[in-house]
């Protein structure tokens, strides 16, 4: 059981038999009143965002996972299709719980793989991967005053703001969990 002080952004708590990963957390202390935690959490089954407020005295249940590696093979409409490095077990997620990592699935790719219950609910891509920059318009001469971006096509279809000396055929680093440029690769 995790105290309420332990509850804080990232953790895989329990809540009506589902595991839910917390994503922001907000403490108020009530003058005279104790303290109270709202919480914004995902549930990593399904998708769904819920809110809930917890209590000084209140506990969560910290939800049993386990985290493996697993290699991404390839998806198709509905769902990504996976390998795990140790037991070369092939298993399939859907789309909707990887969400917005979906556009940085890149063949080959090694993620970690979040368990609940001995099912595979989530992945977890590298912070930062390198992709190769298949369609970049070119620069506007005299466009150049300040920070000014241009919007390019990575190799696995996703767009994305960079600066304007990439071009086609480039290589760069993406923050995965933000979607943003970092650096050429």
């Amino acid at each position: 059981m995790l105290n309420f002080n332990e509850i804080k952004t990232g953790k895989v708590i329990k809540l009506n038999s589902d595991p839910f990963v917390i994503i922001k957390t907000d403490h108020h202390n009530m003058g005279r009143g104790g303290a109270v935690l709202k919480v914004k959490c995902r549930n990593l089954i399904n998708g769904n965002v819920l809110e809930r407020t917890f209590q000084g005295s209140e506990k969560a249940e910290e939800a049993e996972t386990e985290t493996k590696k697993a290699n991404y093979l390839y998806k198709d409409k509905e769902f990504a299709y996976f390998m795990d490095n140790e037991s070369f077990d092939q298993f399939s997620l859907e789309l909707d719980s990887i969400g917005e990592q979906e556009k940085f699935l890149k063949d080959e790719t090694d993620v970690d793989v979040l368990y609940f219950e001995n099912k595979p609910v989530s992945i977890s891509l590298p912070v930062k991967m390198n992709f190769k920059v298949i369609s970049a318009p070119p620069g506007v001469k005299g466009n150049s005053a300040g920070n000014v971006n241009k919007t390019v096509e990575i190799e696995t279809g996703a767009t994305i703001s960079v600066p304007m000396f990439i071009n086609d055929g480039d290589e760069i680093k993406i923050n995965t969990e933000t979607g943003e440029y970092v650096e050429r690769a």
